[in-house]
């Protein structure tokens, strides 16, 4: 594949495989994705703390809080395409160790699991996916499920969706998609 994954540990206890399956995430959805005849491409991961997402999501989001991942895309229509053989830029997927540690512990998840999607997630709004309408939160949620079940992970997303022969009709419980 002619992309290239960079994982850089900034901050947080990560394990100490962190690294490997960021880029084993990031690749999986690069190899599903990613059409290779855009040429070579560049993205980044960066295991962070909640402190530095936090300030990044108030920044450039307007959010003053942390969450688990952030992705900022360095791909748009309207920028100029790349020198003849430069790589793309795709762009730079964020986590935030203490969220993503709370949040695999309330959902009963392994750690590497939930990391592992996250990095998925973020690398598919890299990519231009995103869930801002139902219909974009299903196409992306499937795409994640089967991308995660390649590598061996359970669907993140099974708990949230409503059985249909439930007896009582009761939602599922409240899904809150990665942020992004």
């Amino acid at each position: 594949m002619a992309v290239d994954v960079t994982v850089s540990r900034e901050a947080g206890d990560w394990a100490e495989n962190a690294e490997w399956l960021a880029e084993k995430a990031a690749l999986a959805a690069l190899a599903a994705i990613y059409d290779e005849e855009d040429g070579p491409a560049e993205m980044s991961v960066v295991l962070a703390d909640d402190a530095l997402v936090h300030q990044l999501n108030r920044d450039y989001r307007g959010k003053d809080k942390p969450t688990n991942v952030l992705s900022f895309a360095l791909t748009e229509a309207d920028e100029p395409e790349p020198e003849e053989g430069a790589p793309v830029l795709l762009g730079d997927v964020i986590l935030a160790f203490e969220t993503v540690r709370r949040e695999a512990a309330e959902q009963n998840k392994a750690p590497a699991d939930h990391m592992t999607h996250l990095v998925v997630h973020g690398v598919l709004h890299l990519l231009g996916y995103d869930h801002e309408t139902d219909d974009e939160a299903e196409e992306m949620e499937a795409l994640e499920t089967r991308l995660l079940a390649d590598l061996g992970i359970a669907d993140p997303y099974a708990a949230n969706r409503l059985l249909p022969d439930s007896p009582d009709g009761a939602d599922p419980t409240n899904h809150e998609p990665p942020d992004r």
